[in-house]
């Protein structure tokens, strides 16, 4: 997990960018208001804070956007990214897709100081999902599988579904239990999020993860219950293409054999184009004896889904 610490953008092509602190991001486009954003495959352009601290270390005297970049991220290891790779910020998407470039203008940096490092240490992308973000906010490396096998691990977003928990007034607890249960599965976390109970947000979520092949299984935590609030299942249902009632069904009816209350459960199953959804409980305890329940016969469906394995009779 990374954090943006400058949004940059430039009225002209051939300037150095200016820090906004917040940006429009247009899907197909790139930010809105800046010169670079277009039809073609450099909309956004990223550098490392941690390169720049080093080049300022050799006496530049720089700002934000000196290098024509459009956002500064730390906590994020470039050398690790590839083309192909998706960066997700909020509800902004990011695709990889370029590293580095041809220098064929050398910007007054270059002048200055002999060198650039937009070259060699900056990365680009295209805008797949539009939204906002604002310097401080979060940004996760998702690592997209374009063509599956069947030696990959089964890869899992996991959502937390809670207005108190997104506000930071309740620790997320369930969804680090997911987490150590899936991984001790040997699947792959590939993203973890907290949401609020709100169900557009929800389901968009959900939708971007399915559409952009992010995750082979979504695992959702919270928000099945009676409150007001609580609209996982009908955020799962909303973008769902197939309904899977059997998965639930029987955590409801293996959980009625520990308290009668999982009758109360709402929770729901289904499938988007090749990613299942699954809505769990939202008390660790619950979230555990659920998922360890159903786990050991996902991955055969969650095959299938993908198309790595076909379906056998036994």
């Amino acid at each position: 997990m990374g954090k943006i610490l400058a949004v940059c953008i430039s009225e002209e092509k051939g300037t150095q960018k200016k820090n906004v602190h917040v940006g429009e991001f247009i899907k197909d486009y790139g930010i809105n208001g800046d010169a670079h954003a277009g039809k073609w495959h450099r909309q956004v352009s990223l550098l490392s804070h941690e390169v720049i601290q080093e080049f300022k270390s050799k006496g530049a005297v720089i700002t934000e956007g000196a290098f024509g970049e459009n956002l500064i991220m730390e906590g994020i290891d470039f050398h690790c990214l590839s083309v192909d790779t998706l960066l997700k910020c909020n509800e902004v998407l990011l695709e990889v897709s370029q590293i580095g470039k041809e220098c064929n203008n050398p910007c007054s940096i270059y002048h200055k100081m002999g060198e650039c490092i937009m070259p060699e240490k900056g990365i680009f992308a295209r805008v797949l999902s539009g939204g906002t973000i604002h310097e401080n906010d979060e940004i996760s490396v998702i690592e997209a599988r374009r063509k599956p096998s069947d030696k990959d691990s089964i890869r899992v977003a996991v959502i937390t579904s809670s207005d108190s928990g997104f506000a930071g007034k309740r620790e997320n607890v369930s969804g680090p239990v997911i987490c150590s249960i899936v991984n001790n599965f040997g699947y792959k976390v590939v993203y973890e999020t907290i949401l609020p109970d709100d169900i557009h947000l929800l389901a968009e979520e959900m939708k971007t993860i399915c559409d952009y092949n992010i995750a082979d299984l979504i695992l959702t935590t919270g928000g099945t219950g009676f409150s007001e609030r609580d609209c996982m299942p009908e955020a799962t249902q909303s973008i769902s293409e197939r309904l899977v009632p059997g998965i639930p069904e029987a955590i409801r009816a293996y959980s009625m054999q520990i308290t009668k209350r999982a009758m109360l459960s709402r929770a729901v199953c289904g499938i988007r184009k090749s990613t299942l959804i699954l809505n769990l409980p939202g008390s660790p305890k619950a979230v555990e004896e659920s998922l360890s329940y159903v786990i050991p016969e996902l991955e055969h469906g969650l095959r299938i889904l993908i198309g790595t394995e076909s379906n056998c009779a036994r």
